[in-house]
């Protein structure tokens, strides 16, 4: 081959060497882009998909605090992002949190007027470690069925006595008021769990209503002739709660059980862990348990 041909097949040797160099580089960055991860916000768009009702222009299941671009190598689902449950979360490298109630304690999550020591570490702790919180109640609640009210029936045992007409309408075996109460203190390790009503009266047909109870609804429950006992997670005292003394007074036959807010729907943010695995597959998920805030002297 003379001198001018060897060239020339130099110069063709190298040009595809650096075409094909060109290609596998293009492809490695199509590989590593593809191997990012997933967002925060990519997350929640697959439950806006799944969740199987539509999206309200109106509600708190927003960003509390963090990133939506923010890759996700973890998520931890818990009734809210308390600061212990912040640090759990970091621990275990979940840094994406999916949590029922409000973060900076008020239900829009306003924090204009906020400030001070508690809320500043609180604040100051997510933001230097990278942690995204979410808040997932409107569409949870609206789901078919209630994601909170599954989680808890699950929690207690009733899913197989739930009435199909009426979910929050439990038809379960005859139990006295007071076996009815240490079953669900000890079920749901409600440590402030609190009762009305004879402590001997046999029950049976159980109205569950976790969270907050406004007073139009418990008296409903407690005047209807197909509930014995109304179970809630907590009310305003001179109002539901007066209204069953009376009951009682007046020689109705009926209970009520306070088992207050956290124990009696966080059980429903295990649901929520167990729900999100069905499509999101690329990070691990857990559900981390607030807890009873109350304890009561022995």
């Amino acid at each position: 081959m003379d001198t001018l041909s060897q060239g020339m097949a130099l110069n063709c040797s190298r040009r595809g060497f650096f075409v094909l160099a060109g290609i596998g580089l293009n492809t490695a960055g199509a590989v590593a882009h593809s191997f990012e991860g997933v967002t925060a916000g990519q997350v929640i768009e697959r439950i806006q998909k799944n969740v199987g009702v539509p999206w309200r222009s109106e509600t708190v299941d927003t960003f509390k605090i963090g990133s939506p671009e923010t890759i996700v190598k973890g998520i931890a689902t818990s009734f809210s992002a308390t600061l212990d449950v912040c640090q759990r979360a970091h621990a275990q490298g979940m840094n994406l949190l999916i949590v029922h109630e409000p973060t900076f304690y008020n239900h829009l999550d306003e924090t204009a007027n906020l400030s001070g020591e508690i809320y500043q570490t609180k604040r100051n702790f997510i933001e230097k470690n990278g942690l995204v919180v979410w808040r997932f109640h409107d569409h949870w609640h609206a789901r078919k069925p209630d994601g909170i009210l599954s989680g808890m029936a699950g929690a207690l045992g009733w899913e197989k006595n739930q009435s199909p007409e009426q979910p929050r309408l439990f038809s379960l075996p005859a139990a006295t008021l007071e076996e009815f109460a240490q079953n669900i203190q000890r079920r749901l390790n409600a440590r402030a769990l609190r009762v009305i009503g004879d402590p001997r009266l046999t029950l049976r047909r159980v109205f569950l209503s976790p969270g907050f109870n406004n007073f139009p609804g418990m008296m409903k429950a407690l005047d209807s002739p197909d509930v014995d006992l109304l179970v809630i997670g907590e009310t305003r005292e001179w109002e539901g709660v007066e209204y069953a003394r009376d009951c009682v007074t007046a020689g109705k036959k009926k209970g009520l059980i306070v088992i207050g807010h956290v124990p009696s729907e966080e059980r429903g943010m295990e649901e929520c862990a167990k729900w999100l695995k069905t499509f999101v597959t690329e990070v691990p998920i857990q559900y981390l348990p607030g807890g009873d805030p109350f304890w009561r002297p022995r």
